[in-house]
């Protein structure tokens, strides 16, 4: 197992799906998202079943990021109620996984850079 996840979530129109992808790569929030045209959902929704011409969107991300995700997402989207499902990653190809990990904002920037927490840090002062 490891730390990715890939998120679901979908939208209705193309301008949406590049809005909401281009924000999260701008962010960091993902590493990657994938929009695939055209998918089509049957659903109910108050109670009628409905069925919709959508967006699909693969945002490829790490578990640290998707509270922040969900949280961005809630502002993004607009949809009343968006599909946001976190998928774990179980394994992958090494050096996209590493990929993915290096393209994502740190979430924690003192973790990641231990020197920025501390400038005199291998310094020997």
């Amino acid at each position: 197992m490891t730390n990715l996840i890939v998120v679901l979530t979908t939208c209705a129109t193309e301008a949406d799906a590049e809005r909401i992808a281009r924000q999260l790569i701008d962010s960091r929030l993902a590493a990657c998202v994938s929009v695939v045209p055209q998918v089509r959902s049957f659903y109910r929704w108050k109670g009628q079943v409905e069925t919709a011409g959508e967006w699909l969107l693969l945002i490829k991300t790490s578990r640290e990021h998707f509270g922040t995700l969900r949280v961005e997402m809630e502002k993004l989207h607009p949809y009343e109620l968006p599909e946001l499902l976190a998928l774990p990653v179980v394994a992958g190809e090494p050096n996209y996984l590493n990929w993915v990990a290096a393209n994502l904002a740190a979430a924690n920037p003192e973790a990641a850079n231990p020197e920025a927490a501390n400038p005199a840090a291998g310094t020997g002062e």
